[in-house]
């Protein structure tokens, strides 16, 4: 997912915040499920688009919605909301929770697959490589693709490892095509 600059600085300034005043693992948990909310509720993000509905009614209904929040998570949104940024919540949400995982040295691993696979696989197909360093906590998302017709591609931060017989085909055919 790519973050906007604006969502990454936003997030920046929140982790500084809580940062010093110890509150990181509770904002952590809140921005998960700003995250969550956002991405269940396509009326509230339809609300929060719409131009001509002003920033204090949107702040009353953040409040409503989000009223269970700490103080720091309220006053983050209320902002947001006041600075025009609301099409941006969700991406600060994922930065901030982006940065806490790099801080607390969790890895974010995609698998994609073209069908869906056991524990058992999943387990094998990461232990088989060195991208994943066994020691360390992951967050696994996996992707079902069936375009990719059979094997996996393994995404691990920048680095990535295409086993798909996709791509195996498209070699296959492209050095047909040089001899």
């Amino acid at each position: 997912m790519l973050t906007s600059k604006v969502a990454k600085r936003y997030a920046q300034g929140l982790l500084d915040f809580t940062n010093e005043s110890g509150q990181t693992a509770t904002v952590f948990s809140e921005m998960k499920d700003v995250v969550k909310i956002m991405s269940q509720s396509a009326d509230l993000n339809k609300f929060f688009l719409t131009p001509y509905i002003d920033a204090k009614k949107k702040i009353e209904v953040a409040d409503q919605i989000f009223k269970d929040f700490s103080v720091s998570s309220k006053n983050l949104i209320r902002l947001v909301i006041k600075h025009g940024r609301e099409n941006q919540l969700k991406s600060i949400a994922h930065a901030f929770i982006s940065k806490v995982e790099d801080i607390n040295g969790v890895q974010r691993v995609t698998l994609t697959t073209a069908t869906q696979l056991s524990k058992e696989n999943l387990d094998q197909i990461l232990r088989s490589t060195n991208l994943v360093k066994a020691d360390s906590n992951f967050d696994l998302n996996v992707n079902v693709k069936p375009e990719i017709l059979g094997g996996y591609i393994l995404r691990v931060g920048d680095q990535q490892i295409d086993a798909s017989v996709k791509t195996k085909l498209n070699q296959v055919k492209k050095d047909f095509q040089l001899n």
